[in-house]
């Protein structure tokens, strides 16, 4: 088995494109998640090259450094925490479910992600939050205070204060203007 890690994956299309662009060079996959391969033998030099290359004109970048691929492993548990796991917001601290997902004490990960991306983990989790935010509101179906309830913020004013300081608008601002950002750019 052979395990790469690619940085940028951040939802179910990168995910697909991934999957497509190794199909379309044989190689034998066994999986694909958000920033993971798995494949059953390792890609050929020739296949090595060629996945390398196409990933980046697709905007991705595959990562031979263990800490990048440390840290790449920790903004997709984040992004998938935000994204897709609302009863582990209640169930957990953050700081507990990354320990949890990542097997690594907190602390040591914490100053890891400062000290390579120039943010706290925390700076990162509360942008992933706003732009969730940003989509939900988007969305039109829910009120602000069933989207602070649905990411576990304390209180609809939490949600606001943290919601304009990252973005300069009030939730209710942003519903009539509605401009958001990729995952992969924050």
């Amino acid at each position: 088995m052979t395990e790469l890690h690619i940085k940028n994956m951040v939802c179910d299309r990168c995910i697909f494109t991934v999957s497509e662009l190794l199909n379309q060079l044989k190689a034998d996959v066994s999986g694909v998640e958000m920033g993971r391969v798995i494949l059953s033998s390792p890609l050929s030099a020739d296949q090595s090259v060629l996945f390398e290359q196409k990933l980046k004109a697709l905007g991705f970048e595959l990562l031979k450094d263990k800490e990048l691929q440390l840290i790449e492993n920790l903004k997709t548990v984040i992004i998938d925490l935000v994204r897709n796991q609302e009863d582990a917001l209640r169930k957990y601290t953050v700081s507990a479910y990354i320990e949890k997902e990542i097997g690594r004490d907190y602390k040591t990960l914490s100053t890891l992600f400062s000290s390579k991306e120039g943010q706290t983990i925390e700076h990162f989790l509360i942008a992933q939050k706003v732009e969730r935010v940003k989509e939900l509101i988007s969305y039109n179906e829910l009120s602000i205070s069933e989207i602070a309830d649905r990411l576990h913020y304390s209180s609809v004013a939490h949600l606001s204060n943290q919601f304009k300081k990252m973005t300069g608008l009030t939730p209710s601002q942003f519903r009539q203007k509605g401009e958001r950002k990729a995952l992969d750019k924050i």
